[in-house]
């Protein structure tokens, strides 16, 4: 149960490990992600280009000290739309224990004034076609089934 206020804010290379945790807890991310102590040298790398690009930024939501929900956000500027710029959300997990409360809600919408704030014209996400709850969740936050999305993977 929530006690305290939630505060959103960019991640420290410290929350590495909770964010790692959290991407982990699930189906999907038990088979792609490595929760391990110490952590693979991989996730810093990742950190440190993502911390030195601007049009990256990592969010995490934090509620008396402890991390307990993250996001990507990153802005892609673009020759459609005029020279639009597109935010899009990646990663989005919030703890199981937290999961129901409004956490995951308040966390998008933060992300969603970060992008109107930068002049995005649009915010864009993927998720995966089996995690109906997910659909629903950013349903219900106004997002519509637009595109087909489609991945090769390199590996």
């Amino acid at each position: 149960m929530k006690t305290g206020a939630v505060v959103f804010r960019l991640a420290k290379r410290d929350d590495l490990p909770a964010i790692v945790r959290l991407l982990t807890d699930d189906d999907l991310g038990s088979q792609r992600e490595r929760y391990e102590n110490p952590l693979p040298e991989s996730y810093f790398m990742a950190y440190e280009q993502i911390e030195r690009d601007s049009n990256h930024e990592l969010i995490v939501a934090e509620l008396n000290g402890a991390v307990i929900g993250t996001l990507h956000l990153m802005f892609l500027p673009s020759l459609s739309f005029q020279g639009g710029l597109r935010a899009q959300v990646e990663s989005v997990r919030v703890d199981k224990l937290y999961q129901g409360q409004g956490i995951g809600s308040d966390m998008m919408k933060w992300a969603i004034e970060r992008a109107e704030g930068r002049g995005a014209h649009v915010v864009q996400l993927t998720t995966h076609q089996s995690r109906a709850d997910a659909h629903r969740f950013y349903e219900r936050l106004g997002f519509k089934g637009s595109h087909l999305g489609m991945k090769l993977s390199l590996k």
